[in-house]
């Protein structure tokens, strides 16, 4: 008869195979990431001032990034645009100095164009609020804001 100590030498030979095996299937975990002016967004803790010029890449995840951008004019340029084969969804929100909200625009991957742009409502000079989200979004794309006129 066989006691479960003479079949434990067998499990501790399989445990570095099965260990192999759980971190490489990790390689394909779904992540989403903006960088602005070469800053990888991780908190939303970060500020901006000039012009902002950013980028987000995906692969089937999800993020929401937040950043501070010194806005001394009462409107902002803005631009964004994602890879025609791109799918998710970009969604850019703007809040003046006084959190209204000056910009909210959505590019859905595949469905519709792949390109936005133009000038934001007229708000408060001041310190803006940038949100970026983006969701189960596979793909690439930048996006840009400068003083308006």
């Amino acid at each position: 008869m066989k006691t479960v100590y003479t079949k434990f030498p067998k499990l501790l030979l399989l445990l570095p195979a099965l260990l192999l095996f759980l971190s490489c299937s990790n390689d394909e975990e779904a992540y989403a990431r903006v960088t602005v002016n070469g800053t990888l967004l991780m908190e939303d803790v970060s500020d901006f001032n000039g012009d902002i010029n950013a980028s987000f890449t995906g692969n089937g995840g999800t993020a929401t990034r937040s950043f501070v951008w010194n806005n001394n004019l009462s409107t902002a340029d803005f631009n964004a645009d994602i890879t025609s084969t791109a799918s998710g969804s970009f969604q850019m929100i703007v809040e003046d100095s006084q959190g209204m909200v000056v910009l909210d625009r959505t590019i859905l991957g595949s469905n519709q164009e792949d390109t936005i742009g133009g000038v934001t409502a007229a708000g408060s000079a001041g310190l803006w609020t940038v949100t970026i989200i983006v969701t189960n979004f596979n793909g690439d794309g930048s996006f840009s804001l400068s003083e308006g006129n």
